[in-house]
């Protein structure tokens, strides 16, 4: 009888934390006709934002791979000196006001200051631009995938490596050819995660590149501007992209327990 009790009790504290993430969603399609969401989702500027949006994520991920990888390997294969410091360091992100992180970049990258000068020599501006999307939702997205990289890659027992190597491979050939293919699971469920962190970034954003809009700034400049009505369209499609990526994040995430257990 006191289990049964205890479990109601559990259960009903479960529905009550349930409710209060579902019923907001839920409220986001219902505000609004479908009229005005298919109306909203055939807007050029609409879809602009998002392609914007979804492309500048990416494009961020993919530098992110490159430039990530290496540091998840070392941090999960080396231990040194001031390892917990950088791991600290790379989830600082994490834990700052977003809108502080595009104030930092800005003094980095802005155009009067030593990162901008630099690029512009190659043409690249942040301000304003393309690249201070990008560099935007890197800088507050990048834990989740070297995170998750990290992780997987201490699963990978090390003997494989050692075996490869003591068969004539190369340190770099055994890394590209066994513990990459091994945690192609975790890196693309952590590139998945900082596709859809980024993609959903707004306040560094704001201040390094408040145009082009990407959709999280074209929602806050509609609700702004003209209130929930038009903004609460775009917030929907946003939602519903974002809820597609979680799936795919999910269905990797099973697919990794399952060949752990295997």
């Amino acid at each position: 009888m006191k289990n049964k009790v205890f479990k109601l009790i559990m259960v009903c504290i479960s529905i009550v934390l349930l409710l209060f993430l579902i019923i907001p969603i839920l409220k986001m399609f219902t505000h609004s006709t479908l009229a005005i969401f298919y109306q909203s989702a055939q807007e050029k500027e609409v879809l602009d934002s998002i392609f914007l949006t979804l492309k500048a994520s990416f494009v961020s991920t993919i530098i992110t791979i490159f430039l990530g990888i290496p540091l998840a390997y070392s941090l999960a294969r080396y231990e040194f000196r001031g390892k917990f410091f950088i791991e600290s360091i790379i989830n600082i992100p994490l834990i700052i006001p977003h809108t502080a992180a595009g104030i930092a970049l800005l003094t980095v990258f802005g155009d009067q200051f030593i990162g901008g000068r630099f690029f512009s020599h190659f043409g690249i501006s942040f301000t304003g631009n393309f690249a201070g999307i990008v560099i935007a939702m890197m800088f507050v997205s990048m834990p989740f995938l070297i995170n998750e990289a990290k992780e997987g890659f201490i699963k990978i027992d090390e003997r494989y490596e050692k075996v490869a190597r003591t068969l004539g491979a190369t340190p770099f050939q055994a890394f590209i050819k066994i513990v990459l293919p091994m945690n192609r699971n975790h890196i693309l469920s952590g590139a998945l995660m900082m596709w859809a962190r980024g993609i959903s970034e707004f306040g560094a954003v704001l201040v390094l590149a408040y145009h082009p809009m990407t959709a999280p700034v074209l929602i806050y400049e509609r609700f702004t501007s003209y209130g929930l009505k038009y903004s609460v369209p775009v917030a929907g499609i946003m939602i519903l992209i974002t809820i597609i990526i979680f799936s795919l994040l999910k269905v990797i995430q099973k697919k990794d327990v399952l060949n752990d257990h295997h």
